[in-house]
């Protein structure tokens, strides 16, 4: 959720002042929504203001999270994101993976600018449903400034919107999410089993040597799901995935959605929220959030420079019974067991993984090797995010979502 502070990679976005502005980026990774931000804040920084631009928040220690409002927006940090992923099962046993994903970034227009078309906050959501049967992930994306009622995340508890995409987060805890894409749509209920899982030190999530490489991060860990998707029926250029919808420009895009799948299952939910962008030497990060079936969860991510050596790593443990064990740099390792190289973008990726937290060695392998999100149309950069199945010690103990960046 699926889902820690970015690189920069590589973006170019375009704000144009109308009723229904989109903006026209392919972005899908936590790494390539940092490096938006920070062209899209030079860009206005160059450009004649209304007033000076604001100063974002930042992320200190020892700041307490509170519920439900820290589940809503924090517009005066500059990026957020709620991030859901997960394992489904459809009536007759088929397992698929699905992800749904809102940012928020704030960029360096006044807030206080009482004008209504005033990008001062963007949105930016994206979806995705990997099926085995379709034989590789399909996902779409969308992006659009904050305004009018049509697009926003607010404050005091989980309701962010984009158009007719949406997440919303209940009274009673559970929440509704909706996306309706080309070729596949996600309907679908998540709803709580656990507490909130607070990431680092109470929230206070670390991801580099210096103090202000972090950012406020919780997860909410073994949500029920249930609802339906609508899944893809063909692949518009056929096996190996012709450009796909002229629309999009998806070389991942169905061409034709299927029918409709009642589904049931097992999600991840990840909240944060941050200013400051990670050093020079990051090149990008592998991360993990597993729902174990015991009813333990585990997290776990690396960030790892250029020269593929750990810059700082971090992993939680949470047993069914509530006891967290936390690990830190040195106690918390990736390693490769089989790679595969995208036909796409001929990027190679380390798709099936151990993780070490510890004494203890997990092994993941993915639902399917094809779950990379292309986004060359615009940021000329491609990460690889899909459903995985977690065993130890050669025994199946659950299954969870892995993300690669910077390969």
């Amino acid at each position: 959720m699926r889902a820690v502070q970015e690189r920069l990679l590589a973006a170019r976005v375009c704000t144009v002042a109308s009723l229904k502005t989109h903006i026209a980026v392919r972005i899908v990774s936590r790494a390539i929504i940092l490096f938006c931000l920070f062209c899209l804040s030079v860009l206005m920084t160059r450009a004649p203001a209304i007033a000076a631009p604001p100063e974002f928040a930042q992320v200190t220690p020892g700041h307490p999270l509170t519920f439900p409002a820290d589940m809503g927006a924090h517009p005066t940090f500059k990026t957020e994101w709620w991030y859901a992923t997960g394992w489904l099962n459809t009536p007759d046993g088929q397992p698929l993976g699905f992800q749904i994903t809102f940012f928020r970034m704030a960029t360096r227009h006044d807030a206080a600018n009482p004008s209504a078309f005033v990008p001062s906050q963007l949105i930016i959501a994206h979806a995705a449903l990997s099926d085995p049967a379709f034989g590789r992930v399909v996902y779409d994306q969308k992006t659009a400034r904050q305004g009018f009622d049509l697009v926003f995340a607010k404050q005091g508890d989980t309701n962010v919107k984009l158009d007719a995409w949406h997440m919303t987060r209940a009274a009673d805890g559970h929440y509704m999410v909706s996306a309706q894409a080309g070729a596949f749509a996600l309907n679908l209920s998540l709803t709580p089993t656990q507490p909130p899982l607070l990431q680092g030190e109470h929230g206070y999530s670390q991801k580099g040597p210096r103090p202000d490489d972090a950012s406020y991060y919780y997860s909410e860990p073994q949500l029920r799901v249930s609802g339906s998707v609508t899944r893809p029926a063909r692949a518009a250029g056929g096996p190996g995935g012709a450009p796909g919808s002229a629309a999009h420009g998806n070389p991942h895009d169905a061409g034709a959605p299927g029918g409709i799948t009642q589904v049931s299952g097992m999600a991840w939910l990840d909240h944060e929220w941050f200013s400051t962008l990670l050093s020079a030497d990051v090149a990008g990060w592998d991360w993990l959030g597993a729902n174990l079936a015991d009813g333990s969860a585990l997290m776990a991510f690396k960030v790892h420079g250029h020269n593929g050596g750990a810059v700082w790593a971090h992993a939680a443990l949470r047993d069914a019974s509530g006891r967290i064990t936390r690990f830190g740099l040195g106690q918390v390792d990736f390693t490769p067991l089989r790679t595969w190289r995208s036909p796409h973008t001929e990027t190679l990726y380390p798709i099936a993984e151990t993780v070490k937290t510890g004494s203890t060695t997990w092994q993941l392998e993915p639902l399917l090797d094809d779950q990379e999100m292309d986004t060359r149309d615009s940021t000329g950069e491609a990460y690889w995010e899909g459903a995985v199945t977690v065993r130890r010690a050669g025994q199946s103990v659950g299954r969870g979502y892995l993300e690669l960046t910077g390969y």
